[in-house]
């Protein structure tokens, strides 16, 4: 099975999309950080005042990958080394990931099929810093096993 986003090359042009797609929409700040302890990639920008953070993690396109490319022992890299380049790759797919949602979401509240805030409330961020899904998850019950 093909993996989306497993050829991408480089995540800077994914990068010049948003932000030209999202100052398009008038936002005043885009920003993107590489966090490496956490294998993601941070989108932030402001909308009308309201700052909006994007968590997009490369751990859950990594484990799909390997899921469908185990390393076996044909492969010329040690397991480490092609666990390492899955993680590398989905760095780069999470930039291409981010670029196609953002697209999508910006284009529903565009066409008035949602509002700014349906689409990126969760992503908001509070006075105290944290994203109001991060306080959310803390107002909900556990899910349920099984």
């Amino acid at each position: 099975m093909s993996i989306p986003y497993q050829d991408a090359t480089t995540g800077a042009k994914a990068r010049d999309e948003i932000t030209k797609l999202l100052r398009r929409f008038g936002c005043e700040s885009v920003g993107f950080m590489d966090n490496f302890a956490e294998q993601c990639v941070i989108l932030a920008f402001t909308h009308r005042g309201r700052p909006i953070e994007l968590r997009a993690s490369a751990k859950g396109w990594a484990a799909l990958y390997l899921r469908e490319n185990p390393h076996t022992y044909r492969h010329k890299k040690t397991r480490a080394e092609y666990e390492r380049a899955a993680m590398n790759q989905g760095l780069i797919a999470v930039n291409s990931i981010l670029r196609d949602w953002v697209k999508g979401q910006v284009v529903a509240v565009e066409c008035g099929i949602l509002s700014f805030e349906e689409v990126f409330l969760s992503q908001m961020m509070l006075s105290d810093g944290r994203r109001v899904i991060d306080h959310a998850r803390n107002l909900l019950p556990a899910p349920k096993e099984g």
